[in-house]
């Protein structure tokens, strides 16, 4: 995950900080010293660097800090409101115009970024907020865009307005907001040409669009795993072509995450979204607190409540409950349960995202075996409807066919077995968690799935 090894040196740095009774000048000297390298190494701009460590360094050494009941944690508050600064204080929302006023917004960045992938997780979700998007096809050039772009739409639910490879892009784009009118579809999303590197044909292409067409945004899509690299590109386009915000990828990748922190600061826009995975739905809201939040270890535990609250079924969830006080669950809600946590992002996003575990996300991570929850389900979706609801009736005959379904071997089958009924002994000796006490913080009273 993005900022794992940054987070796990803030964590050290911090840590030396706590044990100190009180602090001296020259501890906050050496700390930041520590920090400002920790900064430089997640490939976080350098005049960044330097601006944010002596913006720290003034308000850290103080009387008010020096002198204070807990100086380790004022100095961790001091450096959590500077990154929330750094990256835009306040959560940056697309410009979408309200009621069915139609809004213009005109996806640029180059190619191998995953422009074409954030044009349809936007429109899906845009539309999941009652909007009805429609998808404009521009990029004439690359083999295939056309295709992804319709692949995709379809997927989200979404149309998509092409008119081939042949025809000028404003001219499509032109089409396409006359389209979008007459077909009451109150924001377009223009997937326009990518590049492997900035050149003056695609700049020429991005301002004839905008000269031709009212666009309401610019919205730059960028990778985060090229690091200083984005922050260029940002800055490129933002010089030559205008825009109003960015839209980060890849950022559950290996990525140092030096870009979340820079783009800001360096081009003066907004991030708005970070894609956060390969699925479609894998698109979350910026929030520059939350992220610094996560970057210090501490969490992020309101994205985690609105994951769940996105991705639970309440009636489900209710049934559930219902089902875990009487102690009757089955295969059925093994089942359910794992594919509401692979919506989620499975179980290291959700781990990512609860507080003290940042310096612990490698050791947890290499524990879990993902493979291992494939062949879970195989197991189960090769058992009949009566098997997963009576698992009683499951004796060697069945078992033996169940692992020739899944292609596993009989004793991973009695494995799962043995596991589901110690689950249920184990739900029996904690009545705590049957008796009503799953909700989770205070925003509809949702219960988790697992």
């Amino acid at each position: 995950m993005a900022f794992e090894s940054l987070t796990d040196k803030l964590q050290n740095v911090f840590k030396k900080l706590k044990g100190k009774g009180r602090l001296t000048e020259a501890d906050v000297k050496v700390a930041l010293k520590e920090v400002k390298m920790a900064l430089l190494e997640a490939d976080v701009n350098f005049k960044v660097v330097k601006q944010f460590t002596k913006s720290v360094q003034e308000k850290a050494i103080g009387q008010d800090v020096m002198n204070g009941l807990n100086p380790g944690q004022m100095v961790i508050k001091i450096v959590n409101d500077e990154l929330v600064n750094l990256m835009g204080s306040e959560t940056t929302e697309l410009p979408i115009k309200p009621g069915m006023d139609l809004t213009v917004l005109m996806m640029v960045g180059l190619q191998g970024a995953g422009k074409t992938t954030t044009v349809a997780k936007l429109a899906g979700k845009l539309k999941s907020k009652g909007k009805r998007p429609l998808l404009v096809a521009c990029d004439v050039y690359r083999p295939a865009a056309i295709t992804q772009l319709q692949v995709n739409g379809e997927k989200q639910g979404v149309e998509v307005f092409s008119m081939g490879d042949k025809q000028n892009p404003v001219d499509i784009a032109k089409a396409a907001i006359e389209h979008a009118k007459s077909n009451q579809q109150n924001v377009v999303l223009i997937d326009t040409a990518g590049r492997l590197h900035i050149d003056e044909d695609m700049m020429q292409e991005l301002e004839n669009i905008k000269a031709n067409v009212n666009v309401d945004a610019t919205v730059l899509v960028v990778d985060a795993m090229t690091g200083q690299d984005a922050v260029n590109v940002a800055q490129n386009f933002s010089d030559k072509v205008g825009i109003d915000g960015v839209i980060l990828t890849k950022m559950d990748g290996d990525t140092r995450g030096g870009a979340a922190l820079s783009i800001k600061a360096v081009t003066g826009k907004p991030i708005f979204y970070v894609g956060m995975g390969e699925k479609l739905s894998d698109l979350e809201q910026f929030y520059p607190e939350r992220m610094a939040s996560r970057i210090l270890g501490m969490g992020d535990v309101m994205s985690l409540i609105e994951k769940v609250e996105a991705s639970v079924d309440q009636e489900q969830a209710q049934e559930m409950q219902k089902k875990l006080k009487k102690m009757d669950f089955d295969f059925n809600d093994y089942l359910t349960s794992m594919e509401q946590m692979n919506k989620m992002g499975g179980i290291s996003s959700i781990l990512n995202m609860l507080p003290g575990m940042g310096g612990k996300m490698k050791d947890i991570e290499g524990m879990i075996d993902e493979k291992a929850m494939d062949r879970t389900k195989s197991i189960i979706l090769s058992m009949t409807p009566q098997e997963r609801s009576n698992p009683n009736i499951l004796n060697i005959s069945r078992k033996n066919r169940i692992a020739r379904g899944a292609g596993v071997d009989v004793t991973e089958v009695n494995r799962l077995v043995k596991q589901f009924e110690q689950s249920k002994k184990m739900m029996k000796q904690m009545p705590g968690l049957t008796g009503g006490k799953m909700n989770m913080g205070k925003r509809g009273g949702f219960k988790l799935p697992f």
